[in-house]
């Protein structure tokens, strides 16, 4: 019980109703003025970014974002929006600028903006048709016209996700499902003995995936790659062939078509041909390299349309904001591994009916109708739209690596088949192994303190190298110039700092 409030104390002062925020037909005005102050600080903030991102520290942040009260709001639209300009505008990181060149981030277009407020405001959930209606139509119609891009048949189905990570997750599961089906014994649960071939160059998410999926810690075998940093296909065809001698079970190939580091794509022809005459799964995360079926350069995924299972992200190479993910699937009859039904959201029956409820395809229950933004993006720039954006970022990797190679104050380490470029500042030859990797993890680090530029840093062989990842159409050789100049200022100023500090 609360206790008696003094005869003097002034009363609390009367907040409006929560009920007064919630979105329906007495508040849409509210709504209105809500988001078109939001648009219009927007509008002003994105042309006074000069820079990918300020530079802040985690700790310096931290503390401003702790000192706010939670339990005390603040009532009011405009000081919620002020506050949020100082935790979070202020300091965010921008892709859209020229020179943020770090890491798998596009800018996005305005269509799939557009579609972001729609989506969220009416809020529809993609697992059952009773939540979405037309919502589902029309991520069934992109799924059907992502397969046909790919390649796939009549038969062919897919579901949106929320990325990469989950694509691969889902394909994963399939494939170990229709392994375990084909090698179910009386007793026995083949599990333990499932085995994953991805190239040393895959995704991490391969192996989170086996994790999560129950198998064994070393079910994961990493296939060497050529100097072009592509799965060597008679490597694959020798650990398949060990693991059978051995009582192991190939259960999935993942060939990756653009992968992180190096934007390689593996011979996703030969592959399909090896893993068709062996009968194992073909996966194909082209969570990257999925642009370029909107490319002039489609020949690049030469024979991804003989996988069992293709990723894409749309947020990557199609100019999406996050999440914008799908897999594919080129036989729909492997969807059952993933369908469930519940009486209180999917019963059989409605299956029977030919209701179109998603949660059937798809890992997760309630979800986003992230499709929207491809559909709005398609319907306003087309798909030859997209794919000359796309092949903007690609050409201007091309023109990059020509300066890079071109210039005697970097290694550089890849010729881009998409759109990064790995590379490293060069030291005296004479230089200690751990000078080099000290002094350009410390340009990087310097450089991001900055706020002037952003690159990435990665492992190749051992050694710590540079990346840059181009995936704006508005960035320009000159940035890409200026980025380099500042990448070797802050270079020089680490191994200055190496050199007269280390004993």
């Amino acid at each position: 019980m609360s206790p008696l409030r003094h005869v003097d104390e002034a009363p609390a002062p009367q907040r409006p109703s929560p009920r007064g925020h919630l979105l329906n037909e007495r508040t849409a005005d509210s709504y209105q003025t809500s988001v078109t102050e939001v648009v219009g600080r927007l509008a002003q903030w994105i042309p006074k970014v000069d820079q990918p991102t300020s530079g802040i520290t985690a700790p310096d942040l931290a503390a401003d974002v702790n000192r706010v009260d939670l339990e005390r709001p603040l009532g009011d639209m405009s000081e919620a929006l002020d506050e949020v300009e100082s935790l979070y505008l202020r300091d965010a990181v921008y892709f859209h600028h020229p020179r943020y060149m770090a890491h798998l981030n596009c800018p996005v277009v305005i269509p799939a903006v557009a579609a972001e407020t729609l989506l969220s405001t009416v809020n529809s959930s993609l697992d059952t048709w009773d939540q979405s209606v037309g919502a589902t139509l029309i991520e069934r119609r992109l799924i059907d016209w992502s397969a046909r891009r790919v390649g796939f048949g009549a038969n062919a189905d897919g579901v949106f996700t929320s990325g990469g990570t989950q694509s691969n997750l889902q394909a994963l599961l399939l494939a170990r499902e229709e392994a375990r089906a084909r090698h179910l014994g009386p007793g026995d649960d083949p599990l333990p003995r499932l085995r994953v071939f991805a190239s040393e160059c895959a995704h991490f998410s391969v192996r989170t995936s086996a994790s999560l999926l129950g198998l064994a810690p070393d079910s994961v075998i990493a296939v060497p790659c050529d100097d072009e940093r592509r799965m060597r296909v008679d490597h694959l065809a020798g650990e398949i062939a060990r693991c059978r001698e051995a009582g192991l079970i190939p259960m999935a190939v993942v060939a990756t078509a653009g992968t992180t580091d190096f934007g390689s794509i593996d011979p996703l022809g030969e592959i399909a041909d090896l893993c068709r005459s062996r009968m194992v799964w073909l996966h194909v995360d082209a969570a990257y390299g999925c642009g370029l079926l909107v490319s002039r350069r489609s020949h690049l995924l030469a024979g991804v349309e003989s996988a069992d299972s293709v990723t894409i992200d749309f947020h990557k190479s199609f100019f999406q904001p996050v999440s914008s993910s799908a897999v594919l699937v080129r036989d729909r009859a492997t969807l059952r591994h993933v369908t469930h039904h519940a009486d209180y959201l999917n019963p059989a029956h409605t299956a029977r009916d030919h209701t179109p409820n998603l949660v059937d395809n798809s890992i997760q229950t309630t979800r986003r109708f992230d499709a929207l933004k491809l559909w709005l993006t398609l319907r306003v720039l087309g798909a030859d739209g997209v794919g000359a954006l796309f092949d903007e970022v690609v050409d201007r990797a091309a023109e990059a690596w020509e300066l890079l190679a071109a210039d005697p104050r970097f290694e550089v380490v890849n010729q881009p088949r998409l759109s990064t470029l790995v590379f490293r500042y060069r030291l005296n030859d004479d230089s200690e192994p751990w000078l080099w990797d000290r002094v350009n993890d410390g340009a990087r680090d310097s450089l991001l303190s900055s706020g002037r530029a952003m690159v990435a840093a990665t492992t190749v062989d051992g050694r710590r190298f540079l990346k840059l990842t181009l995936l704006n159409p508005e960035t320009t050789v000159q940035d890409v110039a200026a980025v380099l100049d500042l990448v070797a200022e802050h270079a020089r100023a680490a191994e200055y700092a190496e050199l007269t500090t280390t004993p």
